[in-house]
């Protein structure tokens, strides 16, 4: 019984001495921040609510911690410094100040942390794509400590220019390309195809939408989008239309060799009223 109340009055010396404490925290928007008194760990919600960086705190409560001074930069560091390191490039951000990342050496996280894979580096403050870092690792959470100035630059260079010129992953060859830069651009590549298909996607289905119809599916052909879409009155019809200008290569019925003659918003018309 004794041990139970000393155990007990302890937890309640540790929450005091907590509320009398300001202790240094990273934040993420949406997300807790947590303190270590005594080995034991205390975990709140920030006030305000929607802040995200590094802050110092006090405890307001169990469950609330207020947001009481911006940290200095040696603090920062120091807080990081009790981390363990992890060298990373940057692929692309997720959210806010959030990025995915992957490791610059397979091998080495595989055999620090037992896995090697893509993951969030919170924090972001100086970030660019395929951009070398070093990131702190505090359990499951990566931390953005800094561009990695031992690295190379040139290999950025390399990887952001061909994503701007839409080399595709596959197609990728430079002096210096290792494995793992390979996957961190392959990830990015699927990002920007998805967000290009998706693109395009809205781009027919507002054409489709301005003529009255309603667009079901598209394909990339190469040089054009194989289309289909219905109708008003729920007619299905498949398409093809170029890429560049929506121009009807092929309607699907016969117009007399005058399909290029409308675009895939007058298309829809001409679908709807075929006496023409």
């Amino acid at each position: 019984m004794a041990d139970i109340r000393n155990l007990l009055a302890n937890l309640a010396n540790a929450e005091a001495q907590l509320r009398e404490t300001e202790f240094l925290a990273p934040c993420v928007r949406g997300g807790k921040v947590r303190a270590s008194i005594d080995s034991l760990i205390y975990t709140f919600e920030p006030n305000p609510s929607d802040f995200e960086g590094w802050g110092i705190f006090q405890a307001e409560s169990n469950s609330i911690a207020t947001l009481v001074d911006e940290p200095l930069l040696p603090q920062i560091d120091a807080y990081l410094q009790c981390l363990p390191a992890l060298r990373l490039r940057l692929v692309y951000p997720l959210q806010h100040q959030t990025w995915l990342a992957y490791p610059s050496n397979q091998g080495d996280m595989q055999q620090r942390f037992g896995v090697s894979r893509p993951l969030p580096v919170h924090l972001v403050s100086d970030g660019a794509a395929f951009e070398p870092i070093v990131a702190r690792v505090d359990g499951k959470i990566c931390w953005f400590e800094g561009v990695d100035r031992r690295a190379e630059a040139q290999p950025r260079d390399r990887l952001q220019e061909a994503l701007n010129q839409g080399i595709a992953s596959d197609a990728l060859q430079f002096s210096g390309l290792t494995p793992e830069m390979r996957i961190a651009y392959d990830l990015a590549w699927q990002k920007t195809a998805i967000a290009h298909q998706q693109k395009e996607e809205n781009r027919l289905r507002n054409a489709l939408k301005q003529g009255g119809g309603e667009l079901r599916s598209s394909r990339d052909r190469g040089d054009y989008w194989q289309v289909e879409w219905r109708t008003a009155d729920g007619e299905l019809h498949t398409s093809a239309i170029t890429k560049n200008d929506l121009t009807v290569m092929s309607s699907g019925i016969c117009l007399s060799g005058r399909d290029r003659d409308f675009d895939l918003q007058s298309l829809v018309g001409v679908m709807e009223n075929r006496e023409w």
